[in-house]
C-alpha cells in the first residue's frame, strides 16, 4: 500500500497562479511532462541523471553511456536554453491555469534545445531559441487544444506535438533573417573520442561486434535512452533517474503522477514495449551510426492510447504496436525532406501527430 505522501495531481493546475511553492513544482513538473509523468521528482531525478552522465563523459568513464545531446557537447547549452524557455512559459501563461491543466511544457522539447543543436553554442543563440520557443510554442499549443484536439476527440498529445511542429518551422525560418545566428561550417562532435572510449553508444559501435548477447546488450540500452530522448538527453543514467524518480513519486501518492490516473504502471509497460519493438523493428538504421525515432511512440502513441482506454489491454498493446510500426517510418520520411537548416526533430513531433491521431481512434473502435 502507498503511503499517499505529499500533494496530488488534482488541483495542481489552478493552485499555480496564486501559489509560488506549486508554480515552482509545476516548472519541474514540466520537465517529465513530455514523457506523461509530470512529477518534480521524476524531472530532478531526470536532470540528476543526465548531470552525472555528463559528469561521467568528460572523464571518459565507461559506465557514462551514451554521450549526452548526441554527442555535440552542447546539452549545457542545450539545457540552458530549454529551461529559460519553461521558464518563460510558465511566467507567461501560467494565468491560463486558472481553468485547469495547459501545455506549459512544449517549449522544453522543442524549439529552444533544437536550435542550439542546430546553430551552436553561445548566449545569442541560447536567447535566441529560449526566447522564439517560449513565444511561439506554448501559444500555438493553447490554440491548437481546444480547436483540433478536443473536437475531434483526440489525446491533447496530438494538439502539443503540432504546435512543435509549427513553432519550429516558423522559428527557423525566422532564424535566417537573424544576422547573429550563423549556421556553423561543421557539425558538433566535440565527444566522439570520448564516446568511443568510454564504450559503445546507444548505436553503431555496439552493433559491430557479433553475437546475440552484445545485440541484446545493446538493445536494452537503446531502450533506455528513448526514455529520455525527447528532451534532446538520450543517455541511459538520464532514463534510470527518470524512472527511478518517477517510481518514488508513484510509491509515495499515486495521485500525482502521470495526472492521477493511477495508469503509471500501464503507461511505464506500454512505453517499454514500444521502445523494444521498435528497436527490433527498425534495428538496421541504426547500423554505421545511424539512428531511428523508436523513442516517437513513447511519447505519444502508447501513452495517449493507455490513457484514452483507461488502461486496457487493447490500448496498452494495440497502442504500443501501432505506434512502434507508423512513427519512426513517419519521421524519418519528413525529416528527409527539410532543409539543412530545420532540425530534423520536426520531422519526429509530425510523425508523433500523425501516428497518434491515426492510431487512437483505430484502437478505440476494437473491444476492451
Amino acid at each position: 500500500m502507498s503511503p499517499r505522501l505529499g500533494p496530488v495531481s488534482e488541483g495542481w493546475a489552478a493552485a499555480v497562479p496564486h501559489d509560488a511553492l506549486a508554480a515552482v513544482r509545476w516548472f519541474f513538473g514540466d520537465m517529465s511532462e513530455p514523457q506523461f509523468y509530470k512529477s518534480e521528482l521524476a524531472s530532478l531525478a531526470l536532470l540528476a541523471g543526465a548531470a552525472l552522465a555528463w559528469w561521467a563523459g568528460r572523464r571518459r568513464k565507461r559506465w557514462a553511456g551514451a554521450p549526452l545531446a548526441y554527442g555535440t557537447g552542447l546539452w549545457p547549452w542545450l539545457l540552458a536554453a530549454a529551461a529559460l524557455s519553461l521558464l518563460i512559459s510558465n511566467l507567461a501563461f501560467s494565468w491560463t491555469l486558472d481553468a485547469g491543466w495547459q501545455p506549459t511544457f512544449v517549449p522544453f522539447v522543442s524549439v529552444a534545445p533544437a536550435v542550439v543543436l542546430v546553430y551552436g553554442p553561445g548566449w545569442k543563440t541560447c536567447l535566441s531559441g529560449a526566447v522564439l520557443g517560449a513565444l511561439t510554442t506554448t501559444p500555438l499549443a493553447l490554440l491548437l487544444v481546444p480547436t483540433v484536439a478536443v473536437p475531434l476527440g483526440l489525446p491533447s498529445v496530438v494538439a502539443c506535438v503540432l504546435a512543435m511542429a509549427f513553432a519550429m518551422v516558423l522559428t527557423f525560418a525566422i532564424a535566417r533573417k537573424l544576422p547573429w545566428l550563423v549556421l556553423p561550417a561543421e557539425s558538433f562532435r566535440e565527444e566522439r573520442e570520448v564516446a568511443a572510449e568510454a564504450g559503445p553508444p546507444s548505436s553503431a559501435s555496439a552493433r559491430r561486434a557479433p553475437g546475440v548477447v552484445n545485440d541484446a546488450i545493446w538493445a536494452v540500452r537503446r531502450v533506455l535512452c528513448d526514455f529520455s530522448e525527447a528532451p534532446f538527453f538520450a543517455n541511459e543514467l538520464a532514463s534510470l533517474g527518470l524512472l527511478l524518480g518517477v517510481a518514488a513519486a508513484f510509491v509515495l501518492n499515486p495521485a500525482l503522477p502521470a495526472y492521477g490516473s493511477g495508469l503509471l504502471p500501464e503507461i511505464l509497460f506500454a512505453q517499454a514495449l514500444t521502445s523494444a519493438i521498435g528497436v527490433v523493428l527498425w534495428r538496421g538504421w541504426y547500423r554505421d551510426g545511424g539512428w531511428a525515432a523508436t523513442y516517437a511512440s513513447v511519447v505519444s502513441v502508447a501513452p495517449a492510447a493507455v490513457l484514452m482506454s483507461n488502461g486496457s489491454w487493447t490500448g496498452i498493446i494495440g497502442g504500443a504496436v501501432l505506434g512502434a510500426v507508423l512513427a519512426p517510418p513517419l519521421a524519418r520520411a519528413a525529416a528527409a525532406r527539410l532543409p539543412k537548416d530545420f532540425h530534423p526533430s520536426i520531422g519526429n513531433v509530425t510523425a508523433m501527430a500523425v501516428a497518434t491521431a491515426v492510431s487512437v481512434p483505430v484502437l478505440g473502435l476494437l473491444p476492451a
